[in-house]
């Protein structure tokens, strides 16, 4: 639990961090002319003091007392006797307020109220991101699965139609980019940065549409992996075939099979036994993961999934063992329901 929150605290640092260089790249041309006014002003300065005889001790001096005169405050000197002088006095905090007043109102208003900003700031976010994983659609199982993946730790960026979604709201307060469009758009899949992701994520209710964007995606990025919601199961089967694509037949029970498939782990489509969903997912085991050291019998017991396969030298045991033990680099087979399975991966990703 205390590793979870660190990470939560973590990515939100990033995120902040994320937004700052943002902030300061979207206004760099006020600051710039700012700081131009500000050191240009001092050497102007320090001439005419020299040419007044009214001379500075350094240039330091002079651009330090047209910065301060910016902001209006008084000089750690006399107040100059030359009238050429004292209009640095007069004139320089009317440059100040031209340079800065607005584009320190719009700094502030979109640090501290992302709710005031726009689809073209969501991108400029998701332009900083890479190896990330695109989300369309904020459904109920869109949403399920973003949360997923942010308690996972992955870096994420939806696209969503509808401005009025519930959910669309939730994932901005996660710290996650939403681009308000359509993603059948290419405009909108470039501003989502999918060149330089690493999985999308079909996850609306509409096959056709799925397949649309899935298709334009990986135009755009021939090796993005695709992971597609498709309601038909022979439609399904057909596409893995065709595409590669990871098609699965979703329910908003399957949240957490979709976000194992995007982060890159084999999942089986879910199947019902008695009422239950079940599904077959491939692990490697991670160093310092909660399972290195222990045994196949502690494994399924403390996660409630049963492992049927352990690879581990090149030698496969199917099924292994209860007292076989499991070591970082083996490969396990897990067959499991998806609350079980999102928690095995989700404690064995995180030490990745």
């Amino acid at each position: 639990m205390r590793n979870q929150k660190r990470m939560r605290h973590w990515m939100h640092i990033q995120a902040s961090m994320r937004d700052t260089i943002i902030l300061l790249r979207e206004f760099r041309t006020p600051i710039f002319w700012f700081t131009f006014a500000v050191i240009g002003g001092g050497f102007l300065y320090d001439h005419l003091a020299k040419l007044t005889n009214e001379p500075m001790d350094s240039i330091a001096e002079s651009i330090y007392i047209v910065l301060i005169a910016a902001f209006l405050q008084p000089p750690n000197r006399d107040f100059p006797h030359h009238i050429a002088l004292q209009l640095f006095h007069f004139f320089m905090p009317v440059i100040g307020l031209i340079a800065l007043a607005q584009g320190l109102a719009d700094f502030g208003n979109l640090l501290f109220n992302r709710r005031a900003r726009s689809k073209e700031w969501e991108m400029a976010v998701a332009s900083t991101l890479k190896n990330h994983i695109v989300l369309i659609g904020l459904g109920h199982l869109g949403y399920r699965v973003a949360r997923t993946l942010h308690e996972m730790g992955k870096q994420i960026v939806a696209i969503e139609q509808n401005p009025n979604v519930d959910t669309l709201n939730g994932a901005r307060t996660l710290g996650i980019p939403v681009i308000n469009d359509n993603a059948t758009r290419p405009s909108s899949l470039e501003g989502a940065n999918v060149k330089k992701a690493r999985t999308i994520i079909l996850a609306s209710q509409n096959d056709a549409m799925n397949l649309q964007i899935a298709l334009k995606a990986r135009s755009m990025n021939p090796n993005i992996q695709v992971v597609i919601r498709i309601f038909d199961e022979d439609f399904a089967h057909s596409l893995q075939e065709q595409f590669g694509f990871i098609a699965l037949s979703a329910t908003e029970m399957a949240a957490p099979i979709f976000a194992a498939a995007a982060a890159g782990v084999d999942v089986t489509n879910p199947i019902s036994i008695e009422g239950q969903l079940l599904s077959l997912a491939r692990l490697s085991i991670a160093q310092r993961s909660p399972i290195d050291g222990k045994t196949v019998g502690y494994a399924e017991n403390h996660y409630n999934i049963n492992i049927v396969l352990l690879r581990h030298d090149h030698t496969s045991h199917m099924p292994p063992q209860n007292t076989s033990p499991l070591r970082a680099g083996d490969v396990i087979a897990v067959l499991g329901g998806p609350d079980q399975l999102k928690r095995i991966l989700h404690e064995n990703e995180r030490r990745k």
